[in-house]
């Protein structure tokens, strides 16, 4: 299959040498690699952005030990792999779970849960911690994409708006801090007292503008009555039934992500410790399924971005060796490419 051009399009039918799961730094830098090696890639997801758990979780935080990066911000990480990833054209079915994967002579055929069919030379599975999903608030589900959400990927969509956030952990404290600067108003809603947060980020929150509602619960959430609203009011219910009413166009609902393994138990991979076991070259059990990053799992493995770029990369040349035998195992300096 090598040597085919670059899948352009996000059809139900893609052929690509290439089909790397999962859209987190990993993944992303693992697209790149193979184009660089040559290779046609596909990159299927299912959440309906890049960046993973990065870009999902704490896309405005820091992070420190990237090389050649003394601090970057996450949604900057993920924008740049992105823009590197972009160089060799890679195909992206993002909001595509990938469900199946099945042997297909020479390949392999990948199904996903929004109908496309991908068959490929090879598979790398880069997906992180593995399937997860934002945990719902029990109200006001109708309005989501009409100003309830659990991701951020962008701050400024956010300005000037008012923006209720809601829960207790981290992230939404990080959120809470973060859009104080821009927004009209921040409120934070939480149903405890006590909040997960670090103790210094709690700090910041009380410190700051931030309006905090505690122990409050969200109630319910309504827009102006029309059709296909958006939010535009969301009212809050105390311990001794006192409600709030709180002017909102935004919703971000921070209440955690529940995590699983989902279909990746059903490919015949061999698990360990609820990780992918492979080998020194990153090859699962299966001949032509490969997998790198936090999914992986080896003697001696250590979860790190920076370990996860190494393993993509080791991987992708063993891969497109793999697929055509005259390929160098060892590939040339990128400043030739």
């Amino acid at each position: 299959m090598s040597g085919l051009p670059a899948a352009t399009g996000a059809g139900p039918e893609v052929t690509v040498d290439l089909l790397v799961i999962g859209a987190g730094p990993t993944g992303l830098y693992g697209a790149y690699y193979a184009g660089f090696r040559g290779l046609s890639v596909a990159i299927a997801d299912a959440l309906p952005e890049m960046g993973g758990q990065i870009a999902a979780l704490y896309p405005e935080k820091l992070v420190y030990d990237v090389a050649g990066f003394p601090a970057v911000r996450g949604q900057d990480l993920v924008d740049r792999l992105a823009e590197q990833a972009g160089r060799w054209n890679p195909t992206y079915l993002l909001g595509h779970g990938v469900t199946r994967l099945d042997d297909a002579g020479e390949g392999i055929v990948a199904t996903t849960d929004a109908g496309a069919r991908i068959t490929a030379g090879a598979v790398l599975v880069c997906g992180g911690i593995g399937n997860f999903v934002p945990r719902e608030l029990p109200v006001g589900s109708e309005y989501l994409g009409r100003g309830l959400r659990y991701f951020v990927p962008r701050l400024d969509e956010l300005a000037g708006q008012d923006v209720v956030v809601v829960g207790g952990g981290d992230s939404a404290l990080d959120w809470a801090l973060s859009l104080e600067p821009i927004a009209s108003s921040v409120t934070l809603v939480h149903r405890r007292t006590r909040f997960r947060a670090h103790e210094r980020t709690v700090e910041q929150v009380h410190a700051s503008s931030v309006r905090v509602l505690t122990p409050y619960e969200v109630e319910k959430i309504s827009g102006d009555g029309a059709v296909d609203a958006s939010v535009s009011e969301v009212v809050v219910a105390g311990p001794d039934g006192d409600r709030i009413s709180l002017p909102a166009q935004s919703v971000v609902a921070a209440l955690g992500f529940i995590a699983d393994l989902g279909p990746i138990e059903q490919w015949g991979l061999e698990l360990r410790r609820r990780r992918i076991l492979v080998d020194r070259t990153m090859r699962t059990n299966r001949q032509r399924v490969f997998a790198a990053g936090d999914i992986s799992d080896h003697d001696g493995k250590v979860s790190l971005i920076s370990i996860g770029f190494g393993e993509a990369a080791l991987a992708v040349n063993h891969i497109a060796s793999l697929l055509d035998p005259a390929r160098s195992l060892t590939p040339g300096h990128s400043s030739d490419a």
